[in-house]
């Protein structure tokens, strides 16, 4: 049974609908439910000094990527075999897939800095960046909207799709759980910096293939922009605070030619980065039009990928 495929179909589902409104009211959505366990293990062992938070973050680790292998497993034995297997198996895979979720929360930002909407583009870009959204201008809307766009096409697209393709349904669960764990245990801060040591390094870890591919893609789909965007991708990626963020940005700004990254403000502090692809201007509003339109072009490079790999 080709895994490939599977993936394929998953794709194509999100692309077309994503997760419904509704479907989210009645069922809510596995990333929801692993949510759920990680809280209910923080809330019991991210406890004492930073040895015993550390080994509760590992504990944490164990039991949520545990779990959802064993169930990811047992789906997976339990599919059929044939076009039907693939079928499902593509059902099962989808929710862990954020193609159109990504590419409609990017949207929601760009069309209203476009039009000259600041307020509303300063709150579409609060929904999907930490950073204070009051002290962003228009640039700073669309650097950081597309920072996301492409920090989040690896982690929330490319890398489960990888795994998916590696190990099958567990492969792409489990990476997302691990995911998940970073986002929500992944923090440097007193409450998190033991406890979500070891959810992060293994969010790095698995995401270092993923991170380079995604890079690959947003290059390949620039056109003649190409070389370029693997030039700055090769130079700035490690510079980046990120082992990995820095390879789709770093393709994504030279596609594009502007500047990403560098200094930017969270909370009443702010944080000193190194530019990637320094030289360039910032972005304008139509950069992130112009991001977006890249996505698409890389997302369908990545489909034509997963066909020529379920053939194959």
């Amino acid at each position: 049974m080709s895994w490939a495929a599977m993936m394929l179909v998953g794709l194509v589902i999100d692309a077309l609908i994503g997760w419904p409104d509704a479907l989210f009211r009645k069922i809510g959505h596995p990333v929801t439910w692993m949510g759920a366990l990680i809280t209910w293990c923080e809330q019991r062992l991210n406890l004492g000094g930073r040895l015993p938070r550390l080994l509760g973050g590992a504990v944490t680790v164990g039991v949520v990527c545990t779990a959802t292998a064993i169930i990811a497993t047992a789906l997976a034995w339990a599919l059929p075999g044939g076009f039907l297997g693939v079928v499902i198996g593509g059902v099962l895979a989808w929710p862990f897939i954020a193609v159109r979720s990504m590419h409609d929360h990017v949207e929601a930002v760009a069309k209203p800095l476009v039009a000259g909407d600041l307020p509303g583009a300063r709150f579409a870009v609060s929904m999907i960046v930490g950073r204070d959204p009051a002290q962003l201008d228009s640039a700073g809307i669309a650097r950081a909207a597309n920072e996301s766009l492409a920090e989040n096409t690896s982690d929330g697209i490319v890398a489960p799709l990888f795994w998916g393709v590696v190990v099958g349904l567990p492969g792409i669960a489990v990476y997302k759980a691990i995911n998940t764990m970073d986002s929500m245990i992944g923090h440097r801060n007193e409450r998190f910096e033991a406890f979500g040591k070891i959810a992060a390094r293994l969010d790095d870890l698995v995401n270092l293939i993923p991170a380079r591919l995604t890079g690959a893609l947003f290059a390949l789909a620039s056109g003649r922009n190409c070389p370029r965007a693997f030039a700055v991708m090769r130079r700035d990626a490690k510079s980046h605070r990120s082992p990995n963020a820095g390879w789709p940005e770093g393709a994504l700004a030279g596609a594009l030619g502007i500047r990403l990254s560098g200094p930017r403000a969270y909370g009443d502090h702010t944080v000193n980065e190194p530019w990637v692809n320094g030289s360039c201007p910032d972005p304008k509003p139509v950069d992130l039009m112009r991001g977006l339109s890249l996505y698409r072009r890389a997302m369908a490079l990545m489909g034509l990928a997963l066909l020529v790999l379920a053939l194959l």
